[in-house]
């Protein structure tokens, strides 16, 4: 696995579980951390918004074209 697919599917599970615990718990970890739309909780969402877009192209890498 390529580092930038690595460091996207992280950058998707901290997503996933802050999006978990905001459902389950209303519990936002990321404002947690770094206080509520603080520029560094800015960017982290950001981040999390980019890896998860590119994270579309794992679909098409699993396919093989006929």
């Amino acid at each position: 696995m390529k580092v930038l697919d690595t460091i996207a599917l992280i950058l998707v599970i901290i997503g996933a579980v802050n999006w978990g615990l905001i459902g389950f718990f209303q519990y936002d970890l990321v404002a947690a951390l770094f206080g509520f739309m603080s520029g560094i909780s800015r960017i982290v969402y950001a981040l999390v918004g980019i890896a998860g877009l590119y994270s579309i192209s794992f679909f098409a890498k699993g396919k093989v074209m006929d």
